[in-house]
C-alpha cells in the first residue's frame, strides 16, 4: 500500500471541509476521486499534500505517518502534485518553470533525462522552451505543470482538475498522457469533476460528495452504477 488514509477530517474554522475520509491508492494505481464543484476535491489533496492542516484521522505514505508533516517534507518523500490552474510561472520560460520542479533533485544527469522525457511526453513544449510561461495556451500550461511535477520525481502524483477549461481536444490529450505516464510506472491520484473521462481511465473510484467519501468501487463499477451515472455522469 502506497497511500493510506484513514478518518482524514479537515476543516476552515467552523467549517467541515473534510469529514473522516478513508482511502488507499496502491503502488502502480489510478485512483480517481470525483465529485461535485465545492465537494472538497481540492481540500482533500491539499491536506494529502500538507498545505492544509488536518483536523482529525491519519496519513500514511510508504509505511510512515506523514500527517502532521510540512509540506517540503512531503515534497521530498516523492508525493508532487498538479495543482488546480496550473499556477506556473509566468515571466519565466518554460524550461526554467521544468527544472524548478527538480529544486532538491543533485543528479544532474537524472534532471536532463527527465527534461527530454517530458519533451518527448509533451512536444509542444520542446518546441517553446525558450518561451515565457505566461505565454502559453491554457492547455500548454496544463502540460508544463504536469512536467514540472514529473521532474520532482514523484512516487505519487496527484492531479487536481487537469481537464478544467480545456477544449474537448486537449482534454483528450492530456488524458492520454496520464494513463501512458501510469502505463510507466507512476502512481496516480486523479480528482476531476469530469467523472466520465476519470473513471474511464482509472482502476477505482471514489465518489466525494460535501466533504464524505460515499463510495468507492472499481472504476468500472462505478461507471455502470445507476445512481452514480445519473449524479455525475449525466444519464
Amino acid at each position: 500500500m502506497l497511500l493510506e488514509v484513514a478518518g482524514l477530517s479537515s476543516d476552515y474554522g467552523p467549517v467541515h471541509a473534510i469529514h473522516q475520509a478513508d482511502l488507499q491508492v496502491h503502488t502502480g494505481e489510478l485512483a480517481a476521486i470525483v465529485g461535485g464543484n465545492g465537494a472538497g476535491k481540492t481540500t482533500l489533496l491539499h491536506t494529502l499534500s500538507g498545505l492544509h492542516p488536518s483536523s482529525g484521522g491519519r496519513i500514511r505514505f510508504a509505511g510512515l505517518d506523514i500527517t502532521r508533516w510540512p509540506t517540503h517534507r512531503i515534497v521530498a518523500a516523492g508525493i508532487c502534485q498538479v495543482p488546480e490552474g496550473r499556477q506556473v510561472f509566468a515571466p519565466l520560460s518554460v524550461e526554467d518553470n521544468l527544472r524548478l520542479g527538480a529544486y532538491r533533485i543533485r543528479d544532474h544527469g537524472w534532471v536532463q533525462r527527465e527534461l527530454e522525457h517530458v519533451y518527448t511526453l509533451f512536444p509542444i513544449l520542446a518546441e517553446r522552451r525558450r518561451q515565457l510561461a505566461g505565454t502559453l495556451s491554457g492547455g500548454q500550461q496544463q502540460m508544463l505543470a504536469i512536467g514540472r511535477a514529473l521532474l520532482g520525481r514523484p512516487r505519487l502524483l496527484l492531479l487536481d482538475e487537469p481537464s478544467m477549461g480545456l477544449a474537448p481536444l486537449l482534454v483528450e490529450e492530456i488524458f492520454r498522457v496520464i494513463v501512458e505516464l501510469n502505463s510507466q510506472g507512476v502512481t496516480i491520484l486523479l480528482v476531476e469533476q469530469n467523472a466520465r473521462a476519470a473513471l474511464t481511465i482509472a482502476n477505482r473510484g471514489y465518489i466525494l460528495e460535501t466533504g464524505r467519501i460515499v463510495k468507492t468501487a472499481p472504476a468500472a463499477e462505478l461507471l455502470a452504477d445507476d445512481a452514480v451515472r445519473r449524479a455525475y455522469l449525466g444519464y
